[in-house]
Formats: C-alpha cells, sequence, structure tokens
C-alpha cells in the first residue's frame, strides 16, 4: 500500500504492490508470500480484483453489496461479492463492452451496450436476450418510470427500447450528427444528451419532445481557446434538479444552472484530453472529474483544488462508492486502482478496517534516512576540514546540518583524526570489563517474605553452580528458578503469601518434604561424626608428591590471584574446583559407613570381641599362631544354596530310559559264544 499527500490529503493506494501471476501454482504462490516482503505487505482488498489486460467499466449495485468489471482480453463480465471480498462468478462475452447498467438492485438483471452494436440483458443464470441497435452505440440510459432504454450513438438519433412490451419504439431525432454521451435526471427525469457539435439537448420522455438546447460554444470561455474545431461534449453529469456538469474535449469542465446559458465555473484540466467521467460529492460539495490521466477533485462553488490522483496509467471509467471514500477506476492495466480517501468519508461497512489500518500509519511517522550518507552538524564538518565543500553536490543541506556520502566522511574522518582506532579499541575494552563486573556472582538480598525459602533456592543454585549435585537433580531443576520468574513475584513480595511450617495445613500437605529434611541433616551429622575436613595446614605435612602438587596449585592460584580482576574470578572457580581432603576420627574404622551406631551399641562384649579384636598365640621361638575366620561374601552364599536347590530338584525329576526301550531292544542270544535262553 503507497500513501501519497498532494496538498496535504493523504491518499492510499489499496492496488498497489507486487501482483502473483496467474500461471504459477499455489505452492509457488505461498513461498513467495512467505519470502517476499513487497508481497507480504500489500493489501488485497477484494481478491482477484483484476482483468487479464486491460479493465474498460467498473460500478457497484444499487444495494452497495456487489462490484461489477468488464474488460478484455478475452471480452468477460467479473462480479464480486463485498461481504466475501472476493469475485462471485465470471462470464465470457462476445465482444467488448462500451457501457452496461444495473436494471435491479444487485447483480440479478444487467444491461450490456457492445461495440459491434449488440445489446445483452444478463440474469443471474447466464444471458437472458440479446438484440441489435441499427448504430453503434456510445451510451445508454434507462428511464425507470417507462421502463425504457435510450441509446445513443454514431448517429443523430435517440434510440429507444421499451423493456415491458419487448419493442423499440420511435427514435427521437435531434440536430447533431453524432451524440456522445447521455443521461436521465434524478430528480425530474429530464433526459439530456451531449452532442459532437458541442450541444447539449433535453428531451422530456413524458410527451416526448425535446425541452431545450444548451448552446456551450455560445459561452465566454470559447473565446479564450486557442482552438480549430468546437470542443465536443464528452460526458455529462446531473448533481440535482438543476445542476449540471459537462466535460468537453478540450478538457475543460462546465457547471451550469439549467436556467442559465452561462456556465457557473469553467475548470480546465490544463492536459487538452477529453473529458471521460464527472461525479459530485455531496457532504464536500466537490466535483470529481476525470481524463484518461488524471482524477481531480476540486470545490463546486470556487473550483479550489482539493486533491488529484494521478496512477501513471491511463484511466477508462471511474466509479465513487456512495458515502465513503472508496474510488474504484478502470485502466489500460491488469488491476483495477482503488483508492481510500479518508477526507472524503469513512470506508464502507465491508471494509470498516481500512479507518484503523490508516490510522495506524499515521502514528508510525519514521523519518526517512539516508543508507549510504551521514548526517553532519556545520561544527562537525568544520573539524573534519570539509567547510569548503558547502554549496558543492557533494553535501546535501537538510535541517541544521548536511549529508555527506559516507565514504567521503570515513576519508575526511581517518585525516582528521588518525587515533580514532584507538580510542575506539580502548572503549571496547572497557565495554568488555565492565560486562564481566556485571556478570560476577553477587550474594542476592534474602525478601522479608518467605526468607526461608528464598535461602533455600540460593543454596541450591550455589551447589548447582559447583557442582555438588548429581546429574538427576541437576535436570530437575534445570531452567528452575522461582525468584526470577515474574509469575511467583508476588510470593515474595505479598505476605499473604507466607509459608507457616507450623501449621496443620502444612505439615498435612508435605509429610515427604518433612522426611527429607530429616534425613538429609541426618546424613549430614553422620559425615560429620566419623570425618573431619584436612586444613591447608596440615595438608602440607604430607608427602612430597602431595606436596609439590598443592605448592604447584598454590604457585598457579597466588598467580592468577595477583592478576585483574577477571583473574580473581577465574582464582575463586579454581579454588572451588580443587580436591577437598578428609581424615578419618580417631577411634572411627572405614569398614561400613552406612551402619549405625544404634547397631553396634545394641551387641554383646563377645560379639564385639569377635568382631573386632585379634587372636594371637606368641610362640617360644619367636613364631606367632594368628586365629582367623573368612566371611564369605553373602551373594556367594546365596547363589551355592540356589544350585543346590536346583541340582536335587533335577534329581527328583529326573528317570531312567530302561522303561522306554525295554519292549525294543532284544537281549543278546550269544554270550562268550554260547547260546543263551
Amino acid at each position: 500500500m503507497q500513501v501519497s499527500n498532494p496538498n496535504n490529503i493523504s491518499i492510499y493506494n489499496l492496488s498497489a504492490g507486487k501482483s502473483l501471476p496467474e500461471w504459477l501454482t499455489d505452492r509457488k504462490k505461498r513461498k513467495l508470500q512467505q519470502t517476499d516482503t513487497e508481497i507480504q505487505r500489500r493489501i488485497e482488498l477484494i481478491q482477484d480484483f483484476e482483468m487479464p489486460s486491460v479493465s474498460s467499466c467498473v460500478k457497484v449495485s444499487k444495494d452497495r453489496n456487489y462490484i461489477c468489471v468488464t474488460g478484455t482480453y478475452k471480452p468477460r463480465l467479473r462480479c464480486y461479492d463485498v461481504h466475501q471480498l472476493s469475485m462471485k462468478f465470471e462470464r465470457g462475452l462476445d465482444a467488448e463492452v462500451v457501457k452496461f447498467l444495473f436494471l435491479s438492485d444487485d447483480y440479478s438483471k444487467l444491461l450490456f451496450l457492445q461495440d459491434d452494436r449488440y445489446v445483452e440483458f444478463h440474469t443471474q443464470y447466464g444471458r437472458h436476450y440479446r438484440t441489435r441497435i441499427p448504430k453503434y452505440g456510445r451510451d445508454l440510459s434507462y428511464h425507470p418510470p417507462s421502463c425504457e432504454v435510450y441509446f445513443v450513438g454514431v448517429s443523430p438519433e435517440i434510440y429507444r427500447l421499451n423493456l415491458e412490451s419487448g419493442q423499440f419504439y420511435a427514435p427521437f431525432m435531434t440536430d447533431a450528427t453524432e451524440i456522445m454521451c447521455c443521461e436521465f435526471n434524478p430528480e425530474h427525469y429530464l433526459f439530456a444528451c451531449g452532442t459532437k457539435e458541442g450541444m447539449v439537448e433535453c428531451w422530456d420522455p413524458r410527451d416526448r419532445t425535446r425541452a431545450g438546447i444548451l448552446d456551450t460554444t455560445k459561452s465566454k470561455y470559447i473565446e479564450n481557446l486557442m482552438i480549430d474545431s468546437i470542443p465536443s461534449i464528452t460526458s455529462l453529469k446531473f448533481r440535482d434538479a438543476l445542476t449540471l456538469g459537462l466535460g468537453t474535449s478540450t478538457g475543460h469542465v462546465l457547471l451550469y444552472d439549467l436556467r442559465s446559458s452561462q456556465p457557473l465555473l469553467v475548470k480546465d484540466h490544463q492536459y487538452d484530453l477529453p473529458i471521460l467521467d464527472i461525479d459530485f460529492h455531496r457532504p464536500l460539495d466537490l466535483v470529481l472529474s476525470m481524463d484518461s490521466k488524471i482524477l481531480k477533485l476540486w470545490d463546486r462553488n470556487t473550483g479550489k483544488p482539493f486533491t488529484s490522483i494521478e496512477p501513471g496509467t491511463d484511466l477508462n471509467s471511474l466509479c465513487l462508492v456512495p458515502e465513503s471514500g472508496l474510488i474504484f477506476m478502470a485502466n489500460e492495466a491488469p488491476k483495477v486502482l482503488t483508492y481510500y480517501i479518508p477526507a472524503l468519508g469513512i470506508a464502507p461497512k465491508w471494509c470498516a478496517f481500512l479507518d484503523s489500518l490508516t490510522e495506524e500509519l499515521e502514528e508510525d511517522t519514521s523519518q526517512s534516512v539516508y543508507d549510504d550518507y551521514k548526517f553532519v552538524s556545520r561544527k562537525e564538518l568544520e573539524e573534519l576540514g570539509l567547510a569548503h565543500l558547502i554549496g558543492s553536490n557533494l553535501l546535501r543541506a537538510y535541517m541544521h546540518g548536511f549529508f555527506v556520502d559516507i565514504r567521503l566522511y570515513r576519508k575526511a574522518k581517518a585525516i582528521a583524526d588518525p587515533f580514532a582506532y584507538d580510542d575506539y579499541r580502548k572503549n571496547q575494552i572497557r565495554k568488555k570489563i565492565e560486562e564481566d563486573r556485571i556478570n560476577r556472582v553477587k550474594r542476592k538480598k534474602l525478601p522479608t517474605v518467605n526468607r526461608a525459602l528464598a535461602e533455600k533456592i540460593q543454596q541450591e543454585e550455589e551447589e548447582l553452580e559447583a557442582g555438588e549435585i548429581n546429574r538427576k537433580k541437576k535436570l530437575k531443576m534445570a531452567g528452575v528458578n522461582l525468584m526470577n520468574d515474574d509469575r511467583f513475584k508476588q510470593m515474595f513480595e505479598n505476605p499473604d503469601f507466607q509459608i507457616d511450617p507450623d501449621s496443620e495445613e502444612f505439615r498435612l500437605l508435605n509429610p515427604v518434604l518433612s522426611r527429607l529434611e530429616v534425613s538429609k541433616q541426618k546424613e549430614k551429622e553422620k559425615i560429620a561424626e566419623k570425618f573431619e575436613e584436612v586444613q591447608e595446614d596440615e595438608e602440607e605435612g604430607r608427602v612430597s608428591e602431595e606436596s609439590s602438587s598443592s605448592d604447584d596449585e598454590d604457585y598457579k592460584l597466588n598467580k592468577i590471584t595477583n592478576g585483574s580482576s577477571k583473574s580473581s574470578m577465574t582464582a575463586k572457580k579454581v579454588e572451588r574446583s580443587r580436591p577437598r581432603f578428609f581424615a578419618m576420627r580417631e577411634g572411627e574404622e572405614l569398614k561400613n559407613l552406612t551402619d549405625s551406631r544404634k547397631k553396634k551399641l545394641k551387641m554383646t562384649l563377645a560379639e564385639r570381641l569377635n568382631e573386632e579384636s585379634e587372636k594371637v598365640v606368641h610362640g617360644s621361638i619367636g613364631n606367632r599362631e594368628m586365629t582367623f575366620k573368612l566371611q564369605k561374601n553373602v551373594k556367594d552364599t546365596l547363589k551355592d544354596e540356589e544350585m543346590r536347590r536346583h541340582r536335587k530338584e533335577r534329581k527328583q525329576l529326573g528317570r531312567s530310559a530302561f522303561e522306554i526301550t525295554k519292549g525294543i531292544k532284544q537281549r543278546p542270544k550269544f554270550w562268550k559264544g554260547e547260546r543263551v535262553q
């Protein structure tokens, strides 16, 4: 969608933008719509609102629910339903359409005047009837009281076709050689037709007589025209019962009062092109006049320009949607031009979204920026040594400064400030250091509400960072932080969410949590009873290898800690990752850390002596005798017992094959050379 502001009036071109070719497949069309930004930004008010090559005429039905467009090639009619914003049907025609009319409020009855002298009547199912007029037609108009259609064309006669009886009546004979246009006055049904000689003849359809002739050649504006021939009347339009607008072949618009022979106002288009269409906008009292190049909107009383639309293609027909600011124009291009002018009125109810869309565009006011240019003020220009270029084509004056080519700016900057790169590098290093300082580990302040829960969350985060949590728990805690989540923000700010661990509800809802806390505390106490952490002083008294490795680590650590702030962060990580040594307390043995002390206290003294003491017998010659018991592994004992039961079961279930083979195998008849019984 393009927006223009001629004369400070916003005009929105709704038909602007790329159009997809018809021969493309649906898949390629969808792909283009996803990738091409220009296609995505376009506004297709009515789907397929176009013709194969040229659109000749466009009109809106009387009930304002349908839009009909005729065009080529091949000659066809397309009807669009505004409530569906798409095409309702399409019909092929035998010849190009010059003009057409809505005989009913909707599309059910249409009348077409074709360029081969044929007149076709169409209904919902298609062409109902076709007939022919004697001469080539140029315009037609319908008279509702008598149900007659008047045709004018390349002849002095006005042909009348009665639709009730289905026959031609006697034509009206005019004084002209050719008639260019015609129309009935909607108030009193006076029939007016413009001739090639610049005359306007008015006829009364009631008594079929000529009411009068208006000669435009006798007006004063003709005297000021430098022309060789008399201008003809190419278009006419009634505004009300007395006001008549005429368009001439020289590009002038004349406004007449039917009671006067002199025009009230003459408007020149300045293009010397025939005026093709005229319309009136009553709420603002404007006149819309169109030639093949431009559509002009101007004040009816003063002729002061209101705004104008120049699309860049030759125009053929004009259609102003009543009581709105929407305009359709048929032109010598496939797309039917669609313009929306909010100053003329609101959008029709079937496209009411245009109002909100235009408001959003007005709010989005972005300044134009030149990508290849750099804006510099006059002071900066003097510092760069380019002040002597003011007035040349290398600088473009804009507001309080100038636009200079970015390449020239970089060269001048490098010459004027050769140390700019060093300053830039220092700034980048400073920014990097500031970012690292921001990422330092800081102790977060605990909130006043649910302080214990917040402290627990912080402790788990620290354990997660230090690697003191196993892999399964780490996966569960990944991405979970209640204190940083906005959804749980009130839980640490609103006192109504304070957790009371002594309440009955908390005890009933969290029994598992309580047991886990107790077991975790017992495990910590057990480790504290059996082990004590080795301090750095004790560690130094170890073997030489441990001492040397520790000295190396201390040397590295001291070297790192003496560095910058970033190195101190690394030192903390190294200190955290160093192995932590634990030593057994006196009187403890590394037998089974999972055995509880209560189990040992329940044992008798003899059992303790048999389990813990050793029996040693000293001999007379210095020898020693030690007695001990080999304890078998529990798993091996269970496995041997299972195999023993398995063998016993197989032995009980096993049986000899003698009972099966005794009837099959015969006993030997000879034994050691003798026959046996």
